[in-house]
């Protein structure tokens, strides 16, 4: 598997024969110019996680793409005209020998004032790959067997102390950073000194923050 990261919670998954983007949002210039690809994910429909401007120059570069989101993200996709589907917690689709699975039913609590929407997490598997997570805008899932953890850095519906418990918590061989649009050189550093020093043990954390595409084996 090679995982590029695009920025912020932006994605690009690349398996044997499947290439998949997941939360191409307007804090990810990089997913602008993707081509090619056989699957789009959104986890949720906040902005920098679906950059509905966007859609329709990747659903052009990619005539055959599947556009799967969660339930709230796929009818506001569809009332746009957009042909997507929706991916709750349990639901699998396959693209072209990965599968898709969807953790995961909400969106972190933001504020009591605020109502909480739909947020899938999107486990991706493939044979003979390691199997990676993304949980979107949310720390209370635990899919089994992850291999790769895409866990958020910092997000103003999270404290630090619940990223490091969640790390500790699915205890994956490899953790990748994302949702870091928001820190500056200085907190992105503090942050990912408090993911390796206080997250799990036994996760080493691989930072792709160079935009670099990376290679991941079991």
């Amino acid at each position: 598997m090679r995982i590029t990261h695009l920025g912020h919670s932006c994605l690009l998954v690349e398996t044997a024969d499947a290439r998949i983007l997941v939360d191409p949002g307007g804090f990810s210039p990089g997913a602008r110019d993707q081509r090619a690809l056989d699957a789009v994910l959104v986890t949720h429909q906040h902005a920098d996680h679906l950059d509905r401007d966007i859609v329709p120059d990747l659903l052009r570069g990619s005539p055959d793409v599947v556009l799967l989101a969660d339930p709230d993200s796929a009818g506001l996709l569809h009332d746009l005209g957009f042909d997507a589907q929706s991916l709750g917690a349990g639901e699998e689709v396959s693209v072209k020998g990965a599968t898709v699975t969807g953790v995961g039913e909400l969106h972190a609590l933001i504020h009591d004032d605020l109502p909480r929407i739909h947020n899938t997490g999107m486990r991706i598997s493939a044979a003979g790959e390691p199997t990676l997570f993304h949980p979107g805008d949310a720390l209370d899932a635990e899919p089994e067997g992850v291999d790769v953890l895409a866990f958020p850095l910092h997000a103003p519906w999270a404290r630090s102390r619940e990223m490091t418990a969640f790390l500790r918590r699915l205890a994956a061989p490899t953790a990748v950073p994302v949702h870091d649009g928001l820190l500056n050189g200085a907190g992105r550093k503090l942050y990912l000194t408090q993911a390796r020093d206080l997250g799990s043990p036994i996760t080493a954390i691989r930072d792709l923050g160079d935009g670099l595409p990376a290679d991941f084996a079991l």
